[in-house]
């Protein structure tokens, strides 16, 4: 372990930037943390925990999974609730804005926020379920540091420093809870993980992997920040969480192969015990 720490933190010291990883074995509580406590801003991986808090709530009896939302853009600021819209430009998901005005399944929606990482199905679903409440669940989880605050692309609140943040020790947390089958349940712990393995953006944890390497994980993006936080299941049945964290890191591309290179040496450290 402490020779993969070395070679982890050789390579990112050939980055621009600041970093953290999170790496737990989920069958033998092996683990390594740099920078655990570090607070980074969450970008879209803060959708992993809006998806428990639906799948909780839904377990609760407040709604149906299967009911339909309408599909709005129009969104308030938690500053002072002016109105604000989407911008269709900013989302990696673009066909749901064609859906305005119309009602959606509220699972479809959940898939098209963690696959695509879609920001409007994301501000839609936060309304419904509260960013409070998905705080709180993750704070009942053992995740004392991470703050859902609010939806996507609320300017006001992002140039007052209200943004959705989090640390690699919470990442880690979360995603242990759902290897667990302890997110909600067992059943709808692994329903959620079987949404994040058909995750559409490939090229951190699992770009470098074998195919026979299935990942559960939600990656997270902004100018200068690149996230991926996962669990990683080998075919002979090892399983890892395993959470990348970067900020103040403007190459993304040396950013997200560098983070590939790390996932391979902590399969490689897995598959080689």
């Amino acid at each position: 372990m402490a020779d993969l720490e070395s070679e982890i933190r050789q390579d990112l010291s050939t980055l621009e930037g600041q970093f953290a990883v999170g790496f737990k074995m989920i069958e033998s509580d092996q683990q390594l943390f740099i920078n655990d406590r570090e607070m980074f801003h969450a970008a879209s991986t803060m959708k992993t925990p809006v998806m428990i808090e639906l799948f909780k709530q839904a377990e609760a009896g407040k709604f149906s999974l299967d009911d339909s939302i309408e599909v709005k853009n129009e969104f308030r600021s938690i500053v002072d609730s002016s109105r604000y819209q989407m911008d269709i430009d900013e989302d990696s998901e673009g066909e749901l804005y064609e859906l305005v005005g119309q009602q959606r399944p509220i699972r479809t929606l959940i898939n098209d926020m963690i696959t695509m990482s879609s920001n409007l199905a994301t501000n839609i679903l936060i309304e419904k379920v509260g960013a409070e409440n998905v705080t709180q669940t993750m704070r009942s989880y053992g995740a004392d540091s991470i703050k859902v605050l609010r939806g996507v692309e609320d300017i006001k609140a992002y140039e007052r420093g209200l943004s959705n943040r989090t640390t690699a020790f919470d990442e880690v947390v979360i995603y242990e809870k759902l290897a667990r089958g302890e997110a909600v349940s067992k059943e709808v712990s692994e329903e959620m993980i079987g949404i994040l393995k058909q995750q559409k953006f490939n090229e951190m944890i699992p770009a470098r992997l074998p195919d026979d390497v299935e990942v559960a994980h939600k990656t997270g993006w902004i100018t200068g920040v690149n996230h991926d936080v996962g669990i990683v299941e080998l075919p002979e049945g090892q399983r890892y969480v395993l959470v990348l964290l970067s900020k103040e890191a403007e190459d993304r591309e040396q950013v997200l192969n560098t983070f590939a290179d790390i996932s391979r040496l902590i399969y490689d450290f897995v598959k080689n015990k």
